[in-house]
């Protein structure tokens, strides 16, 4: 059956409207409008189309306004707003903001969002605040004055400090700082034994220096958990020292030894040197008994008495080396 032109232009119109009211409640949250309303939170319909023209999720601002109204804080939509333009996290402040009143911490909302733009994490600071938190260290080793190496382990108890969460140093540097304390104390002690015997002397020399300062921190108690006994470290000092003094003195001592090699080499090089000069002056000797005899200073006679007297001596030379030689043999002993 055909339709007159009166139905049709009726279709179109509903057309159109289902059109415009999915449009509307695509961008209008109408739904979230009325989950405000029955919260008793006033938000106006064209507020929310702002949050929507300023690309903000209408969703992240109004259910935690609804939260904080319920809970009793006093929290407008454009401070929440700005939060959220700024990159914050509008629902995690609400709730410490919550925990914060339920806790009685005085903490105001331009502190927490403070704390959540520097990116910690303002709920667990609260929950820090109420629940303290443990850090334990790892081993850390101090040298007593006897040289006893002493290791030992502490549990920090800390809790967030509010007022100092935005600039203030996390647990890094406590844990640096403590270890510190703890290196200091183990030194200025006499020997391990009193360390060993007093544990807490640690923790309250520690505990009264004040290391929570410029922290995010608060330090509530330094409890030793366990301390062992490591090196001797002064006996491997000694003996290293002792090693270092024994190579220096072995060093020493061939530099005396080469020295000395060095004179020996030198004495005999003098003595060769001498022997050479004797060979040198024994062989002018025929040259002067030649020149004596040429020049008529010398007679035939006087040369035969000095080869005479030559071979006597020579003679008499290999007797007294053949006496010594009977005399030092034991088969004629």
């Amino acid at each position: 059956m055909a339709l007159d032109a009166g139905s049709i232009s009726l279709l179109i119109g509903l057309a159109v409207l289902l059109i415009l009211l999915a449009v509307l409640f695509t961008f209008v949250p109408v739904m979230l409008w009325i989950s405000a309303l029955a919260a008793g939170v006033r938000i106006g319909i064209f507020e929310l189309v702002g949050m929507r023209l300023r690309r903000v999720i209408p969703a992240r601002v109004v259910n935690p306004l609804i939260k904080a109204v319920k809970a009793g804080l006093d929290l407008s939509t454009s401070k929440l707003e700005g939060h959220y333009l700024a990159g914050g996290n509008v629902d995690r402040v609400v709730n410490a903001l919550i925990a914060a009143q339920r806790a009685n911490i005085d903490l105001s909302f331009e502190r927490a969002a403070a704390i959540d733009l520097a990116g910690r994490d303002v709920l667990e600071a609260v929950q820090m605040s109420v629940n303290p938190k443990v850090i334990e260290t790892p081993f850390i080793a101090g040298v007593a004055m006897d040289g006893i190496e002493v290791k030992a382990k502490a549990r920090i108890t800390v809790r967030a400090n509010i007022d100092r969460l935005v600039g203030g140093a996390g647990e890094d540097t406590v844990i640096a700082r403590v270890g510190e304390g703890i290196v200091s104390t183990i030194g200025s002690a006499e020997n391990h034994k009193r360390v060993l015997e007093n544990p807490d002397m640690i923790s309250q020399t520690v505990l009264s220096k004040g290391l929570d300062a410029g922290t995010a921190f608060e330090i509530l108690s330094i409890d030793i958990a366990d301390i062992d006994i490591g090196k001797n470290i002064g006996a491997e000092l000694q003996t290293d020292q002792a090693e270092a003094d024994k190579k220096i003195a072995q060093a020493k001592a061939e530099e005396r030894r080469a020295m000395a090699v060095a004179k020996e080499q030198e004495m005999k090089a003098k003595v060769e040197e001498m022997r050479a000069k004797v060979v040198e002056a024994e062989a002018e000797v025929p040259m002067a008994l030649s020149e004596a005899l040429r020049q008529g200073h010398m007679g035939v006679m006087d040369y035969m008495n000095y080869q005479n007297i030559m071979a006597d001596t020579d003679m008499r030379g290999s007797i007294s080396k053949a006496t010594d030689e009977d005399s030092s043999n034991p088969k004629n002993n």
